[in-house]
């Protein structure tokens, strides 16, 4: 399936700023703030439509693509790689969609980027992605711990 992917506009970004997800993946949700639109429109986002034009998914990159407490691990100390982070329409996840879909942002990454090399950041807990991103190639290479009001969490950081 080829996506079509574009900068992020204002009417998609309101559309996935109001994305709820089930448990455990709740902390993907978004809150539907203007905040949260307005970093949707940072320009390190990407939307991802179908051929009809209907919201699938989107694609965010670089510092948008990190999670802040891995800076203090060194975890994204390496400039020549290009984070990359997505989300997919929540009703579509577990559906068997998220291996095409990530191979369409690497693409995309690849050709409008010219990114070498892939990083993502993933919550440890993620095992559904976590599958997809080692059956495209992805590789743990390190880990570290959040903890914020909601407790502690750990994070994967894998490369391509």
């Amino acid at each position: 399936m080829k996506l079509n992917i574009k900068r992020m506009n204002y009417e998609k970004a309101n559309e996935i700023s109001k994305w709820i997800y089930q448990e455990p993946y709740s902390i993907y949700s978004n809150d539907g703030s203007d905040s949260c639109i307005r970093e949707l429109l940072d320009g390190n986002y990407f939307s991802a439509a179908d051929e009809e034009n209907k919201l699938l998914g989107y694609y965010c990159f670089n510092e948008s693509a990190q999670v802040p407490a891995g800076k203090q691990f060194g975890v994204y100390d390496d400039e020549d790689l290009i984070d990359i982070g997505l989300g997919i329409r929540p009703d579509l996840c577990g559906q068997g969609f998220g291996l095409d879909f990530l191979s369409n942002g690497i693409d995309f990454a690849r050709s409008e980027l010219n990114a070498k090399g892939l990083r993502l950041t993933v919550a440890s807990f993620n095992k559904r992605a976590i599958k997809i991103y080692e059956r495209i190639g992805f590789k743990k290479v390190n880990s570290f711990k959040r903890i914020s009001e909601i407790g502690e969490m750990e994070f994967w950081v894998m490369i391509l």
